[in-house]
């Protein structure tokens, strides 16, 4: 009986093994031997969609900012009013924790790993920028006028992603009825 051949891996299953590695072990947990231990292959399959480290590396921190911008971004309602979808994408980052993709633990990992890495560093305060940009203008469009509004949701989101507990929801709530 011959043995049953191992399913082929994607680029994008070696970047979501990345991430759960990440935000359970930290950034050493980066490496092509112990990513292919956690997806039961051999090394030779990361080879074969990454040039070498920190080519994965880039891919990794790339699909990071489309998935946690411009895919949440996507995902609001456009039939809501601005409110509506303000309200919407704080829920949204309050309460995401896609296992498959590290959960509530990957964000502050990522924090963490920026500290030593500029490079993590750099997207980091990219995707700060972009967030507070895009809280702005549904704070204005909601009619909140107060600039220190969307610095105070974003630095909530952030905070709730630190704590890892599942008051986040909440606490957004309590914070937008103020506004």
């Amino acid at each position: 009986m011959t043995p049953h051949p191992r399913p082929r891996l994607s680029a994008e299953d070696w970047l979501m093994a990345g991430f759960r590695a990440l935000a359970d072990r930290g950034p050493s947990a980066l490496r092509a031997e112990a990513l292919a231990r956690d997806l039961g292959t051999t090394k030779g399959s990361f080879y074969w969609h990454f040039k070498d480290l920190p080519d994965y590396l880039a891919k990794l921190i790339a699909l990071w900012e489309t998935r946690a911008f411009g895919d949440i971004l996507a995902s609001l309602d456009p039939d809501l009013p601005p409110r509506g979808r303000l309200e919407q994408l704080c829920f949204l980052a309050a309460g995401c924790r896609d296992p498959s993709y590290g959960g509530i633990a990957l964000e502050p990992a990522l924090r963490a790993w920026a500290l030593s890495a500029p490079d993590v560093a750099e997207a980091l305060k990219r995707m700060d920028a972009r967030r507070i940009e895009a809280l702005t203008d549904l704070c204005a469009g909601s009619g909140i006028t107060d600039p220190a509004a969307p610095r105070a949701l974003y630095a909530l989101a952030v905070g709730i992603e630190a704590l890892a507990d599942d008051a986040g929801t909440e606490a957004m709530r309590l914070l937008l009825r103020g506004l």
